[in-house]
């Protein structure tokens, strides 16, 4: 029984650990994503003001 709930916490701190790389990684992205939607705005904006 002991080894059943260390197995299972084990598990349970790994997937944690793959999501808080997960959620870094995606938030990373996010800024990356941000950026480019905000230079694809300020390009629209421009071309439509010409």
């Amino acid at each position: 029984m002991k080894n059943i709930l260390l197995v299972l916490v084990t598990v349970l701190l790994m997937s944690g650990c793959a999501t808080w790389g997960g959620i870094k990684k995606d938030a990373k992205d996010g800024a990356q994503w941000t950026k480019e939607k905000v230079n694809h705005g300020a390009e629209y904006v421009k071309e439509k003001t010409e």
